[in-house]
């Protein structure tokens, strides 16, 4: 699957930002207030978004959740239904552009749209192009027990199952063995 760069761009914004939702009652949310979330635009190199404010925060985190939906979405149908309503809720309108040094890509938001239309127009197309490649199941939940982060598997063979092998899966291993050596001790 050819995955250009504004694609692999709004993948990653997508993920971080469905990863920024507070996991249960007891995890703080990593997008608490407008300082945040532009930090976060900052961090993403959102364009042509203007000055954030608290309701551009609440659209944001109701975004954030539909995009959650799809990556639990129990198959392609229901990932298409959630990235259809989106994305036409954000009332996309796809144009040409170069900017910032990259050469020319689309962007699906509308010029001067709301940045919670900027992510749900560009960052469902994203996501859409995974469900028309016949490739939804890529878009998947990190398998460790104390973690459900998204991640977009990008591995040749659709075998990754975790956010990160470094953190989840190494943990996961060495525990594993552990509990070998321990039986094997007897």
């Amino acid at each position: 699957m050819l995955i250009t760069h504004d694609t692999r761009c709004a993948l990653d914004t997508v993920v971080d930002l469905v990863n920024t939702a507070p996991e249960d009652d007891t995890a703080t949310d990593g997008l608490p207030d407008v300082a945040a979330l532009a930090d976060f635009t900052q961090g993403h190199a959102v364009s042509d978004i203007g000055t954030l404010s608290e309701s551009d925060l609440s659209a944001v985190r109701e975004v954030r959740g539909r995009f959650a939906g799809i990556f639990a979405a129990p198959d392609a149908r229901a990932a298409a239904e959630s990235i259809n309503e989106l994305v036409a809720a954000a009332g996309t309108t796809p144009r040409l552009t170069n900017h910032d040094g990259y050469d020319w890509h689309v962007h699906y938001f509308a010029p001067g749209a709301s940045l919670a239309d900027h992510l749900a127009a560009d960052c469902g197309m994203a996501l859409a192009f995974f469900v028309v490649a016949g490739e939804q199941e890529r878009l998947r939940r990190c398998e460790a027990p104390d973690c459900r982060r998204a991640f977009v598997d990008l591995s040749r063979n659709r075998s990754r199952r975790y956010c990160d092998s470094r953190t989840c899966g190494n943990r996961l291993h060495v525990a594993a063995y552990r509990a070998r050596r321990k039986e094997a001790a007897g």
